[in-house]
């Protein structure tokens, strides 16, 4: 895997971690703990901690709402097929710029290591009102591949372009 050129400056930035989910609680969270944790150990602060119902309503108000406070949006869960699958459907009408390969490099990264599931994944990445917006399944190693090969290697990198 080709390594991208170092940012010359560091760059914290302020995270939003967002759980979508009907049935997780805080102390059961571990794919949130696990983003929240990264994003730390890379120098990151963590701006907002929440978790929401897989009700697309709630799911949009809450980036309306929290989008201008943060530099990036992190979810996880929902991002699948199945009938309580909403967040990508909440958020993606949102977006005022998509960023494509994001998902397309994670659903061929999965593919790797789940095989031909990975194509019922809709985790995307995209822009709204200048904040990074990655939306991500729920499962933990779903979680640790997005983190650790395109969001924490990029995350940089893609708030600089935002500010231009």
């Amino acid at each position: 895997m080709a390594i991208p050129h170092p940012d010359s400056d560091l760059l914290s930035a302020v995270c939003g971690v967002i759980t979508v989910s009907d049935t997780r609680t805080v102390d059961t969270d571990k794919s949130g703990q696990l983003i929240k944790s990264k994003l730390r150990e890379f120098g990151h602060r963590l701006g907002v901690y929440r978790l929401v119902k897989d009700e697309p309503a709630q799911i949009a108000s809450l980036v309306q709402r929290l989008a201008p406070t943060v530099d990036v949006l992190i979810f996880n869960g929902g991002t699948g097929i199945a009938p309580r699958d909403t967040t990508y459907d909440a958020i993606a009408t949102l977006l005022e710029k998509e960023i494509p390969g994001f998902g397309e490099i994670f659903r061929q990264l999965s593919y790797a290591e789940i095989g031909s599931r990975a194509i019922a994944s809709r985790a995307t990445a995209g822009v709204y009102q200048s904040t990074l917006i990655f939306l991500l399944p729920g499962s933990s190693n779903a979680v640790a591949l997005a983190m650790d090969a395109l969001i924490l290697p990029e995350l940089q990198h893609l708030i600089r372009q935002l500010r231009g």
